[in-house]
């Protein structure tokens, strides 16, 4: 067994708190599970001395992440480049490093370690060896740590804009011949442009709509779907944004995709077409042309989701959609099931 599976089965046998509000909320519990009222009274000495327990062991348990943490930036920063040792040696290292990276993104859940791995080098390293890793293994525990420390923390999120990480992880979105690293990837873009002006910026300067247009068009179902979940949430939150995916010919790529087999993307993916006809003549033109056959789809549709109750959500956007591009001309109503 590893020193890092060791200290993993640690931290798992520990519950202390990770911060103030973990300390109040033990607080609150061991009140609670006292009978009758609170009194009220001033702080007795042994509530007193319990409390400052509980922050000692916050502390405690802060300063062993923090220990954690460099030990496992230690397995990561290894030089690959030494004398190789047998295949089994050169698996356990492997494994040492998946270890590290998963353990990293388990403690980054806290937003302080986050912070701490940032200040500690542990992106930069994560960024400069990790996600361009031969091992695919490696590549995707990368961009899974990195999805771990973006997600909520904009400090960390202009740290990593600033060393240039999202053109990085759109490349391996786009390109890298492991699915799940494709998957990961994207995840971690989705974790830096959401909410996050300047990530939307960098994404759009980099043709990141382009980079989830083809990842509809993946042979992974995973990321079909994350790809277009991410691209109805741009265009919600973003409606602005909705004449740059027009002109890409987007309305022509999503038809696409609902003609493939029913899955789970489609629910996204009629959402999204949703948003581009709303106040866009331009995208319900696009949605109009004959040769897209898009009326006879949705009719097709809707008459194959009635009745489904898991489905009504992806029924609902068919007769928003239906409604926007179709209901109202004349050569077309008396055909309309409504």
């Amino acid at each position: 067994m590893t020193v890092l599976r060791i200290m993993a089965e640690g931290r798992s046998n520990r519950h202390h708190p990770h911060n103030l509000q973990g300390v109040l909320q033990m607080a609150v519990e061991a009140g609670s599970a006292s009978e009758g009222p609170a009194p009220q009274e001033p702080m007795t000495q042994e509530r007193m001395e319990f409390l400052r327990g509980a922050l000692a062991e916050v502390c405690k348990g802060q300063t062993d992440e923090v220990e954690q943490m460099k030990q496992c930036l230690e397995v990561l920063s290894r030089d690959e480049c030494r004398e190789r040792g047998s295949e089994e040696d050169e698996e356990e290292e492997e494994d040492e490093r998946e270890e590290a990276l998963e353990m990293l993104s388990e403690l980054c859940e806290n937003l302080d370690n986050a912070r701490d791995l940032m200040k500690l080098g542990g992106l930069e390293l994560c960024m400069s060896r990790c996600l361009c890793h031969s091992e695919a293994g490696i590549r995707w525990r990368a961009a899974q740590l990195i999805a771990s420390c973006a997600q909520n923390m904009p400090e960390v999120q202009f740290y990593l804009l600033n060393q240039g990480a999202l053109l990085t992880l759109l490349q391996l979105t786009d390109h890298d011949a492991n699915s799940t690293v494709r998957v990961k990837a994207l995840y971690a873009v989705s974790c830096l442009v959401r909410e996050q002006e300047a990530g939307l910026q960098d994404f759009l300067s980099h043709d990141g709509f382009s980079v989830l247009m083809r990842g509809m068009q993946s042979d992974s179902e995973k990321l079909r779907t994350k790809s277009a979940f991410l691209l109805l949430n741009l265009l919600t939150s973003h409606p602005e944004h909705k004449d740059t995916v027009l002109s890409m010919g987007m309305v022509q790529q999503l038809v696409s995709v609902l003609r493939s087999p029913h899955s789970s993307v489609h629910e996204h993916v009629l959402g999204a077409l949703c948003c581009l006809v709303e106040d866009s003549p331009r995208g319900v033109n696009d949605c109009r042309d004959p040769s897209l056959g898009l009326e006879e789809l949705l009719n097709q549709r809707v008459q194959d989701l009635k009745g489904r109750e898991e489905s009504l959500e992806e029924l609902e956007f068919c007769e928003r959609l239906r409604a926007a591009c179709f209901q109202g001309q004349p050569q077309e109503d008396s055909g309309m099931d409504r």
